[in-house]
């Protein structure tokens, strides 16, 4: 069973609850473009099964039907047991090759974008993940674990993953030597030197202990988050892209047939000597680091929420009715558009250059639900007509307003510094 599904009312209130406790406490450490941005990116993995095939669960079926050595029975407690701990030391190996192999970095990177660390970032995941990550699970078919197990146990770990994308919970001592804790994963998320590629446990910390991935968070060392090439777009297509697009640049222009083959399976990092020298990449210099945040109008980021909202009740909604695959394909197609044109606007693109995109996308919208004879008219209708109401405002608004209580809220929204809402980082 995918548990999943019915934690995300948790995972609602828990932010809810740490934008309260950060707001309270003047360490916020939320701001809405890259809380949006990450959320983005979280709906559209979820969005993803409307359109990619089970490649990996085709896989699984044959090695249970004809490889598998019938050892494990649901009904016993030794089996659940012996199931976590296996997935979780399946998921270190995954976890690790995804940062060590450019291949499946590629698939990865999107979860570490984020330059702000909460619990929208735990919501921040890939949409590609599944074209060879499924690899690494493959013991756990051979050994006999059922396929209900893996599953469940699948959904635990990842439901556990979430509490520990955080800023405010401190050392836990015994606890962090064992287990996944708040401050193991902050030194994962960051990019400092003494920090990078480092603690990929899911739920224990003890495989990092063992295979020397360990390395604990240093009071003299703060953590500075996000990843070293940085993406400086709020845009989910690149983000899931970048890492690809780079691979097949690389691969195309240098002139060795090895290094072409090289690209794609090397270490991380690693380029084509004569690649490097001609197109060189930039660094991120954390000696006068700051976070990537255009300044936009306040209309701007109202809008961007509302998106957000839009996206997610979409997803809701497609989750909820029976869907063939070229409907699935236009419901995924919408959320696409409408969470890269949302992030165009959050990027500080003039606006002139926007309502046309916003407009097009509108359409193509009206056109979709007119072909799906059972898709919400009114809803789509009412959600259309907000649109087009508040496009010309958000066109002519001003970058800030200053004017009180307007201006605070700006601040609040868009963690701007000297507000209650500005993160330590």
């Amino acid at each position: 069973m995918n548990l999943v599904v019915y934690a995300i009312p948790f995972f609602i209130g828990a932010i809810l609850l740490e934008l309260a406790y950060g707001l309270l406490r003047r360490r916020n450490t939320y701001r809405l473009n890259d809380s949006v941005s990450s959320l983005s990116l979280g709906v559209l993995s979820q969005a993803r099964r409307f359109v990619t095939l089970g490649v990996g669960g085709y896989v699984y079926y044959l090695i249970t039907q004809y490889f598998s050595a019938p050892l494990m029975d649901a009904r016993y407690w030794l089996t659940w047991v012996l199931a976590m701990i296996l997935y979780d030391f399946c998921y270190y190996w995954m976890h690790r090759l995804g940062h060590e192999r450019t291949i499946f970095w590629a698939a990865h990177v999107a979860h570490h974008q984020s330059e702000d660390y909460n619990l929208t970032t735990a919501l921040r995941q890939t949409s590609t993940g599944f074209l060879l990550g499924w690899v690494f699970y493959i013991p756990m078919y051979m050994v006999g674990i059922p396929a209900e197990v893996v599953v469940t146990v699948g959904s635990i770990n990842l439901i556990y993953q979430f509490w520990v994308h955080t800023e405010h919970v401190p050392k836990l001592g015994w606890f962090d030597w064992v287990f996944v804790s708040p401050s193991n994963h902050r030194v994962h998320h960051a990019q400092n030197d003494v920090y990078v590629d480092r603690n990929y446990g899911g739920l224990f910390i003890i495989w990092d202990r063992l295979f020397g991935s360990f390395q604990e968070e240093l009071d003299e060392e703060p953590v500075v988050y996000g990843i070293r090439g940085p993406l400086k777009s709020w845009n989910p297509f690149r983000a899931l892209t970048h890492v690809y697009v780079d691979m097949f640049l690389d691969s195309w222009r240098t002139a060795r047939w090895r290094d072409k083959l090289k690209v794609w399976f090397s270490r991380t990092g690693w380029r084509p000597d004569d690649v490097s020298v001609l197109h060189p990449r930039v660094k991120t210099n954390l000696d006068n680091f700051e976070r990537y945040d255009p300044q936009v109008p306040l209309l701007v980021s109202i809008y961007a929420f509302f998106q957000l909202l839009a996206v997610v009740l979409l997803l809701n909604y497609l989750q909820g009715v029976d869907l063939s695959y070229s409907q699935g394909v236009g419901g995924w197609a919408i959320v696409l558009a409408t969470t890269v044109n949302t992030a165009l606007w959050l990027n500080g693109l003039p606006a002139d250059r926007l309502p046309k995109w916003d407009l097009l996308r509108l359409l193509t919208i009206a056109i979709l639900t007119w072909l799906s004879p059972d898709a919400p008219v009114w809803w789509v209708a009412a959600y259309c007509g907000l649109n087009v109401l508040f496009l010309p405002l958000i066109a002519r608004a001003p970058v800030r307003d200053d004017a009180k209580p307007v201006g605070w809220l700006y601040r609040v929204m868009t963690g701007e510094p000297g507000s209650p809402s500005t993160s330590r980082n």
